[in-house]
């Protein structure tokens, strides 16, 4: 039992929170129904194709859905997909009233589910915990109203801003608590991104462990992104012999030889309009969208987070910063790039939330409001 309507509301948000990482290209979204101040339902959004989150709840409540009040993060469906319109099913299980986190700015969607039930004569109240709505799909918003997929710059860096040493050396910055993290932000995402050096100089996995794994259509692991402009990545890297799938962004032209010796590893090469061996991000992003990629969490390096930055590509910022001084005229710093030549110019984060992992801190925020 939960004393407080709040309380309603937060129970599905957390839901909605362990929906994320199986549901994509789908939001994840969470549904509580209450009957007599107790909860009777529960239900979180399934894998696409299967149920969404208010039809879980009510087949939990059953019969003690009718006359009862349902909490849902995000505004239910009222149009066909691959599963029938959640507002059929509210109405039909003969729930009273809904409460509404965020409203759905889906077009097919976009007040057509609230207007339904209001339509059936159930009470309906919209934005409690809109914020937290909102931040747990923003990866899904970002995607249903642009089709290009919401990127987060994540990177560790020392107190004094490298991310490596002099020699490159960057094992390991953060803390094991930090790396931890990672990897269930890894698990969240759609997609991780890499510049070619990052490959070549760390030879990361880019895997999400120590998480369940996926389900259904977004396969085991994150897609990884290798951006190579001149196809430079080794083939022996141990990113193509973990589970899941790779795709190299190569420059256009990149030459039969090159091409058919990175086929060989089994990822899939795209070839893309570049400038002096620079990828076009833009078109890479677009690409991705297309594939129904709806988040990016890019690792690194500088090179790469330099030029999503100086084209305004970044939507949220992910940084962790390690109580350490790295030092040195030649060590690394984390976003590389054209910078601003202004103060005044440079990219301000908003909406900053700062979490702590062991002696690491990681600050979060959004670039210019986004």
């Amino acid at each position: 039992m939960l004393a407080h309507p709040k309380d309603f509301m937060e129970c599905a948000l957390s839901l909605a929170g362990l929906a994320l990482g199986y549901t994509s290209p789908n939001p994840a979204v969470g549904a509580v129904v209450v009957r007599d101040g107790v909860v009777a339902g529960l239900g979180h959004t399934q894998p696409p194709g299967s149920e969404h989150a208010e039809v879980m709840a009510l087949r939990q409540a059953g019969q003690r859905a009718k006359g009862a009040t349902m909490y849902v993060t995000l505004e239910p469906c009222a149009h066909q997909g691959r599963t029938p319109p959640c507002t059929e099913a509210i109405i039909d299980a003969g729930i009273s009233e809904v409460h509404v986190a965020l409203a759905d700015p889906n077009p097919l969607v976009s007040g057509k589910g609230l207007k339904a039930l209001k339509a059936a004569g159930i009470r309906i109240f919209v934005g409690q915990y809109e914020d937290r709505a909102r931040e747990i799909n923003e990866g899904y918003i970002k995607y249903i109203t642009t089709g290009i997929p919401f990127v987060i710059a994540k990177f560790a860096m020392s107190l004094d801003g490298k991310i490596a040493t002099k020699t490159g050396d960057s094992k390991w910055i953060s803390g094991e608590e930090s790396l931890k993290f990672v990897h269930y932000l890894r698990h969240a995402v759609d997609a991780i991104m890499v510049g070619a050096n990052t490959v070549v100089i760390d030879d990361p996995q880019l895997t999400a462990r120590g998480c369940s794994g996926k389900g259904g259509r977004t396969k085991l692991q994150p897609l990884r992104v290798i951006v190579d402009g001149k196809g430079r990545t080794p083939t022996s890297a141990r990113i193509f012999k973990e589970p899941g799938k790779t795709l190299m962004a190569v420059a256009k032209p990149l030459g039969a030889k090159a091409t058919e010796g990175l086929k060989q590893t089994g990822a899939e090469i795209v070839e893309l309009s570049a400038e002096k061996g620079v990828i076009d991000l833009k078109q890479l992003l677009a690409l991705l969208g297309k594939r129904e990629v709806t988040s990016v969490m890019v690792e690194g390096g500088s090179h790469l987070f330099g030029s999503l930055f100086d084209n305004n590509l970044v939507d949220k910022v992910l940084a962790f910063v390690t109580p350490i001084i790295i030092g040195g005229d030649r060590a690394m710093s984390a976003v590389g790039g054209s910078g601003v030549k202004k103060m005044a110019d440079a990219l301000k984060l908003k909406r900053i939330k700062i979490m702590e992992f062991g002696d690491d801190i990681m600050i979060s925020g959004y670039v210019n409001g986004k």
